[in-house]
């Protein structure tokens, strides 16, 4: 004689004997299969009531654990445990399998778009000519398009120390010409010999990693439909020659 059981990867079989304790043939899963952070899971769940939800997200209502897990049991499918201190806890019928790959991919696809924001620097003489000026302009740009502060310093040279209210002005012209992508965050002040300004990005770390993420996704997919346009053509019969 065989029976079905649950565990935490589904359903299967397992025999019995006539008079052995219902309890006692329920599989233990192992460390390696379940961690702490693991919702419970089928006959980890030991409440006497829950609060069940259907696979489609119907609310079924409070019922007992027994009935619950009788009903994952003919959905062939898990109850999971997704509110574990509410009174009663809340439990869903789902694939557990299937749930844990989607959670996985959206941590992942988490972590990718996540980064801490980098202090960048960029350095201007107090003469420094046009050209000069618009390439650390661009460098800047750069740097708060993708997320991170800027660190504007200009270095003095010998008596223009006694000149800061040029300095000033210079880091204002500057702050003008970045604020589309970034705003003051700390004011123009002395530091040693320097005199340093700091701007913030308008867009986070993880927002401007995003806004990456997508324009690269439209490119690929251009790049496959422009791809695929050209085979289309190449494939296609040549024109019949005019008699």
């Amino acid at each position: 004689m065989q029976s079905r059981y649950l565990n935490a990867g589904g359903w299967g079989t397992t025999p019995i004997s006539p008079g052995m304790p219902t309890a006692s043939w329920w599989p233990k899963p192992s460390s390696k299969e379940l961690r702490i952070s693991d919702p419970r899971t089928n006959e980890r769940i030991r409440v006497p009531e829950v609060r069940l939800v259907g696979p489609a997200g119907e609310q079924i209502g409070v019922v007992r654990i027994e009935a619950a897990l009788r009903l994952a049991q003919e959905a062939d499918l898990d109850l999971v445990e997704v509110a574990p201190n509410s009174k009663p806890p809340v439990v869903k019928i789902m694939d557990y399998g299937k749930f844990k790959y989607e959670a996985a991919q959206k941590e992942k696809e988490a972590r990718r778009n996540q980064a801490n924001t980098v202090l960048k620097e960029v350095r201007f003489r107090l003469k420094i000519e046009a050209h000069d000026y618009t390439t650390k302009l661009k460098r800047a740009e750069g740097f708060l398009k993708a997320g991170d502060k800027v660190k504007a310093m200009i270095l003095f040279r010998g008596r223009e120390q006694s000149r800061p209210e040029q300095g000033v002005r210079l880091l204002r012209k500057f702050a003008e010409d970045v604020a589309e992508l970034g705003t003051v965050e700390s004011n123009p002040t002395i530091d040693g010999r320097n005199m340093v300004m700091i701007v913030a990005p308008l867009k986070s770390k993880s927002e401007a990693k995003q806004e990456q993420n997508a324009v690269r996704d439209a490119q690929r997919a251009a790049n496959k439909q422009a791809a695929r346009e050209a085979k289309g053509d190449a494939d296609a019969p040549a024109p019949a020659a005019a008699e």
